[in-house]
């Protein structure tokens, strides 16, 4: 059988582009060693031309951020009549909206934190003094203040004080329009990663999280500030929960070949689930990587299945 022809998308313009970059040449170097001939393209204004004369046969999105996870470049990969990897444009879009995400999975029945949506013109419109009193009011401190989209925790904060606020959703709508504010849960903080190389949706081993403060863009992608514990230090009962949940909410979600979900563990040994992932990191410091060799996968090897996976009719 002749060797498949894989095109692998990186780069775009999102701010994780530099993320999207690493993650593209970690996995084409990593399906090259097991034989796949694979070709690396960012997206601009040359990728449509490229696509339509090899016409590859498949392509591999591991863009971040925006047209990245929100659907929009898997729609035009559908115009163009190509194979994909990963999940399809109507369900990236729900899992890209974190409140969307959010409402879905807890009707499927999954625990998730309170949070309330507010995008920045209600917010300037209704006073903003008035709205963080309410959020307060209603939500408690402390409170996790995030884009309603994005990913590599960019306009992230964790909200201890109520004066800590107005900052916060300062540094969130600088990264988009609308803020997801959710009460902090105190626990601990885990990703677990779902493969389905054609024989239905997988847990991986969960990774727990630990750092020296906010799990943020530097403490993700620079070594040294995140310690990783693969598997997460969890009794058995805990660790099947949060299997079960990760696979649960993908398939609430219609998700495709591989997801991240990112939850925490309450004190009470509650898993709450947080936001999923279309298109995890696969860089050096990644968490799906991690998962996949702490569960004794070779990296070459499971990308290769999902490739031929994504291939099949």
């Amino acid at each position: 059988m002749t060797s498949p022809r894989v095109v692998i998308l990186a780069g775009g313009l999102s701010h994780e582009r530099d993320v999207s970059l690493r993650s593209g040449r970690r996995v084409a170097e990593a399906l090259r060693a097991v034989g796949l001939e694979v070709s690396v393209h960012d997206v601009d204004a040359d990728l449509i031309p490229a696509l339509t004369q090899t016409r590859p046969d498949l392509v591999w999105p591991l863009l971040h951020g925006a047209s990245g996870e929100d659907g929009s470049i898997r729609d035009v990969l559908e115009l163009l009549g190509l194979r994909a990897l990963g999940t399809g444009p109507r369900q990236s879009r729900i899992a890209w909206s974190k409140p969307i995400a959010k409402t879905v999975v807890q009707r499927a029945g999954l625990a998730t934190p309170e949070f309330v949506t507010l995008p920045q013109s209600l917010f300037r419109e209704l006073g903003a003094g008035r709205v963080l009193e309410a959020i307060v009011g209603r939500l408690g401190l402390p409170l996790v203040v995030k884009p309603s989209r994005g990913g590599s925790a960019l306009g992230v904060s964790y909200v201890t004080s109520a004066a800590d606020l107005p900052r916060a959703m300062v540094a969130c709508f600088a990264y988009g329009d609308t803020a997801l504010i959710e009460r902090a849960v105190i626990g601990t903080e885990l990703a677990v990663s779902v493969i389905d190389t054609g024989e239905g949706p997988h847990a991986l081993p969960a990774v727990e999280i630990v750092t020296d403060g906010p799990y943020d863009y530097d403490a993700r992608y620079n070594p040294g500030r995140t310690e990783y514990f693969t598997p997460a230090r969890l009794t058995s009962d805990v660790a099947e929960q949060v299997a079960a949940m990760a696979i649960a909410a993908h398939r609430a979600l219609g998700l495709t070949h591989l997801s991240r979900t990112d939850l925490i563990v309450d004190e009470s040994g509650t898993p709450q689930f947080l936001e999923v992932n279309v298109a995890p990191g696969m860089t050096e410091t990644s968490l799906f990587p991690q998962a996949a060799e702490a569960a004794g996968r070779h990296l070459g090897e499971l990308y290769r299945k999902l490739v031929m996976a994504a291939l099949q009719p």
